[in-house]
């Protein structure tokens, strides 16, 4: 005779999967994993996985390898994401208003200049290595926030929200920065023709077309404009996302911007971001350099994320709540404040892409993703530990000795 309860338990192990697989925290579980097995493969069968990865995918285009191809291409829709996720977060959400926004923002200023100070001091003799600045001033919103998951109910929402806008604001910095620096060849022609097509699309929104297809077609048009341009292809998705009409109309459910978001969320979390570990994760500790882990490269991009991060995010928001600039929100202690901050020096996807764009067929290419990774998961343990220590409830901050 079959169980009554079987029924109810097996419809709540679905609703908990499903709410799960549309979680936030989804996509970095999955990026996690991705890395887990291209670490793996990489040292178990090097051969076989660079082959993988470094293959081109025609034989025409030799330079289209599966690492080439994610890297910018499919990235693109990961960007276009996040800068969705910006702009929805501009309009309606912790970055709409100033008092929302100011806390998170000065956070994540000094969570991007002291890591950047750190790398700098610490290898600001060796020019090719200076390329690397960037790398560990960058925060991956998925693999923090999947860890913070972990905790579940000893977390307040108002942790959430504070590591979410700090993150998200990190990544407006990080798309600054990569469009300012790591660029190359600048193509005069392919920009005015990439503004051009901005400017169509930014007609097309404001003559109120809410179909998506011609926002879509534009998007490719521009993609490819962006790229032979000489700024990384990348900033296609970000500048899409601003053009895109985002405000809902009256009998409307969704706007084009929300209905594309939506979209995107499942591709991004289940398809590019394991396929962006699958391609950049995979170290082959055996090739690495003798004293790989003490070199000033590795060093200054660990300490970057794992010092820099915690002393620019912690220092920052303590001075600020001190001298009445910034409110935090209701119920934290600074030890959580602490724990976010440690958190945010997991770096993984933003940082593995600016080392690619920095030392791509450089010798210290492969010391920055061991770097990446130990500063990753340094501060993704630390972080888990000091939050798991963390009283559940206090009452508000308003000043360092509240």
């Amino acid at each position: 005779m079959t169980d009554a309860r079987a029924t109810p338990r097996a419809a709540l192990r679905f609703l908990t999967l499903l709410a799960f697989v549309r979680s936030e925290s989804a996509g970095g579980v999955v990026l996690m994993l991705s890395a887990v097995v291209a670490m793996v493969w990489a040292n178990a069968m090097p051969a076989s996985y660079h082959a993988a990865v470094a293959r081109p995918l025609l034989a025409s285009i030799p330079a289209l390898t599966l690492q080439h191809a994610v890297n910018d291409g499919l990235m693109v829709l990961f960007f276009l994401l996040v800068g969705l996720e910006i702009r929805r977060e501009m309009m309606e959400g912790q970055l709409a208003s100033l008092s929302r926004v100011a806390a998170p923002a000065l956070a994540a200023a000094g969570g991007m200049i002291v890591p950047a100070l750190i790398f700098a001091a610490l290898n600001c003799g060796h020019l090719p290595a200076m390329r690397g600045w960037a790398i560990p001033v960058a925060t991956d919103i998925a693999f923090s926030l999947a860890v913070l998951q972990l905790l579940g109910r000893r977390v307040p929402g108002g942790l959430k929200v504070f590591l979410t806008a700090l993150a998200i604001i990190d990544d407006i910095g990080a798309i600054a920065v990569i469009a300012l620096f790591y660029s190359h060849d600048f193509q005069s022609t392919f920009a005015a023709g990439a503004l051009a097509v901005c400017v169509g699309l930014l007609v097309l929104n404001r003559a109120g077309v809410r179909a998506l297809w011609p926002y879509c077609v534009g998007g490719l048009l521009l993609w490819v404009l962006v790229a032979g341009s000489g700024v990384h292809a990348t900033l296609a998705g970000v500048v899409l996302a601003f053009l895109v009409p985002m405000g809902e109309r009256p009998g409307e459910a969704a706007s084009p911007g929300r209905r594309l978001e939506e979209g995107l969320g499942s591709i991004v979390a289940w398809l590019v971001l394991p396929l962006f570990g699958l391609a950049n994760a995979g170290l082959q500790i055996a090739a690495l350099p003798q004293g790989a882990l003490t070199s000033p490269l590795v060093l200054g991009i660990v300490g970057g994320l794992f010092l820099g991060k915690q002393a620019g995010i912690f220092g920052v928001t303590r001075a600020a709540a001190a001298l009445g600039i910034a409110r935090l929100p209701h119920g934290l202690t600074w030890l959580q404040v602490y724990g976010v901050s440690v958190l945010c020096g997991i770096g993984f996807t933003m940082s593995l892409f600016v080392a690619e764009l920095a030392y791509a067929g450089w010798v210290g290419h492969d010391e920055a993703k061991l770097a990446v990774l130990v500063g990753s998961l340094i501060s993704a343990f630390a972080g888990l530990a000091v939050l798991a220590c963390a009283p559940v409830k206090a009452p508000a901050l308003t000043r360092p000795g509240a």
